[in-house]
C-alpha cells in the first residue's frame, strides 16, 4: 500500500525513495488526499507545457474578507496569467537582474565580512536568508526598517503551502493576511501619491491595454513577490552547501576552477531541488497510458522526482557539478517558467562565489537532523550552524 505522508519529517529530510518508487506507477491515483501524483520527467514536461488540459486555477478559499481573493499570477492562466506577467516581467529581464550584480556582491560582502572572522555562521541566517530579502525589497521599495516583518511574512505565507487542496495553497492566518493588506495599502497609496524607481510605483503606475492592477491584484502580485523573491534562493543557497559539504570532491573540484560554479548551480537545481512539486487541474478527462485523469482532478506535479528520472539523466543519483547537458525543470516550464530565474541564479552565484573563495575549509558543527522548510512544496533547512576557516583575513 503506496501512502503520502507530506508532513512527515522523514519524508521531509528524504522524500526521494517515494519518488523513485512513484516513477515506476506515474501517474499514481492516491484516495487521500484525493489527488493523482506524476512523477516522471516527460508526464511532468507534458503538463507543464500544455495550459489549455492543465490550468492553474483553482478555487479559492474564503479568506477572512468579504470574498476571496484574486488569483496570483502563479494561479491564473490566460489571457489573465499574460496580463499579469506582462506587468512585472519589465523588472527582471536578464539585463535588469544584470545590473543588479555589484549590489548584490556588496551586500554578500557585507554579510561575510560580519562572520567569517568569528570561526563560525549559521549559513542560512546570516547570508542565505537576509541576502535575497534585501535584493527583492529593494526592488520593490520597501524600507530598510521593515526587512525583518517582511521575511516573517514569508515564512507565514511558505509554512501554508500544500496545507489545502486548492493549488497546494492552505489559507494564511487571519491576523497575517491583515497585517500584509493594510501594510501594502499604505504603500500603495503612498506611491500613489510619490512615485519613485521601485517595482511597487511600476506596478501601481503600469497598463496594459489601459487597464491597470486593482489592489486586490496588486496585494496578490506583491505577495508572490514576496515569498518567489526570496524563499527559492534561500533554499537554493543553502541546498548548495549542503551538497558541497555531502560531497567534499566536487567541492574541490569547484575550488580549482570557480568556472564551473554556473553549472554546479544548474546541478543543485536539479539534484536537490528548492521548489518540489506544483499542482494543476484538468480541465478535461486526459489519458496517461492506461488511465484517465478526470476533468476537475488534480495532479501533483513532482519536478524534484523528475530531475532524477533515469530516463533522461544519467547516473540521476550522482551530484556531478560538471553535468551536461542537465535538462532539469526545477524552475517549471510554459508560461509559468519561474520569471524570477535569472535572479535567483545570480543570487546564488554572487553569495555561493564569495562563500566558496573567501574560505579555505567549512563545515557543519553536528550532524543532528536540521529543521526543515515545512512544506513539502519546498526543500530547504531553517537553519546550518558552519564552523568556518577564512581564506583571508577578514575586518569590519
Amino acid at each position: 500500500m503506496v501512502t503520502f505522508a507530506p508532513s512527515d519529517p522523514a519524508f521531509l529530510e528524504n522524500p526521494f525513495p517515494f519518488y523513485k518508487m512513484g516513477r515506476a506507477m506515474s501517474p499514481l491515483f492516491l484516495q487521500e488526499p484525493g489527488m493523482w501524483l506524476v512523477f516522471g520527467y516527460q508526464d511532468c514536461l507534458a503538463i507543464l507545457k500544455d495550459n489549455q488540459t492543465w490550468s492553474s486555477e483553482f478555487q479559492r478559499p474564503q479568506n477572512m474578507v468579504e470574498s476571496p481573493p484574486p488569483p496570483s499570477m502563479l494561479g491564473s492562466d490566460p489571457p489573465r496569467h499574460a496580463r499579469l506577467r506582462g506587468l512585472v516581467s519589465q523588472a527582471f529581464t536578464p539585463r535588469m537582474v544584470d545590473a543588479l550584480e555589484p549590489r548584490i556582491r556588496e551586500i554578500a560582502d557585507e554579510l561575510l565580512t560580519a562572520k567569517l572572522r568569528t570561526g563560525s555562521m549559521d549559513l542560512v541566517h546570516d547570508l542565505a536568508d537576509p541576502l535575497p530579502v534585501i535584493v527583492i525589497a529593494e526592488i520593490l521599495g520597501i524600507p530598510s526598517t521593515d526587512r525583518e516583518r517582511f521575511k516573517v511574512w514569508s515564512d507565514r505565507v511558505v509554512a501554508q503551502l500544500g496545507t489545502g487542496t486548492a493549488g497546494g495553497d492552505g489559507e494564511l492566518p487571519e491576523a497575517a493576511f491583515t497585517e500584509m493588506r493594510d501594510y501594502f495599502n499604505a504603500m500603495v497609496e503612498e506611491r500613489r501619491a510619490h512615485p519613485r524607481q521601485d517595482l511597487i510605483s511600476g506596478l501601481v503606475a503600469a497598463e496594459i491595454d489601459g487597464e491597470k492592477l486593482n489592489f486586490d491584484e496588486l496585494l496578490q502580485m506583491l505577495i508572490l513577490l514576496l515569498v518567489a523573491g526570496n524563499e527559492t534562493t534561500t533554499n537554493l543557497i543553502g541546498n548548495a552547501v549542503l551538497e558541497f559539504i555531502a560531497h567534499p570532491e566536487q567541492l574541490a573540484r569547484l575550488r580549482a576552477d570557480i568556472s564551473l560554479l554556473p553549472g554546479a548551480i544548474e546541478e543543485v537545481l536539479r539534484f536537490n531541488s528548492p521548489v518540489q512539486a506544483t499542482v494543476r487541474r484538468a480541465t478535461r478527462d486526459v489519458q496517461f497510458g492506461d488511465k484517465t485523469i478526470e476533468k476537475g482532478q488534480q495532479a501533483v506535479v513532482w519536478l524534484a522526482s523528475a530531475n532524477r528520472d533515469p530516463a533522461v539523466f544519467s547516473d540521476p543519483e550522482t551530484f556531478d557539478i560538471a553535468r551536461t547537458p542537465n535538462r532539469h525543470i526545477a524552475f517549471g516550464q510554459g508560461i509559468h517558467f519561474c520569471l524570477g530565474a535569472p535572479l535567483a541564479r545570480l543570487e546564488a552565484k554572487v553569495a555561493l562565489e564569495e562563500f566558496v573563495l573567501r574560505t579555505n575549509h567549512f563545515e557543519r558543527t553536528d550532524n543532528e537532523p536540521l529543521p526543515r522548510v515545512p512544506t513539502f512544496i519546498m526543500r530547504g533547512v531553517r537553519k546550518l550552524p558552519l564552523a568556518v576557516t577564512a581564506r583571508v583575513a577578514t575586518t569590519i
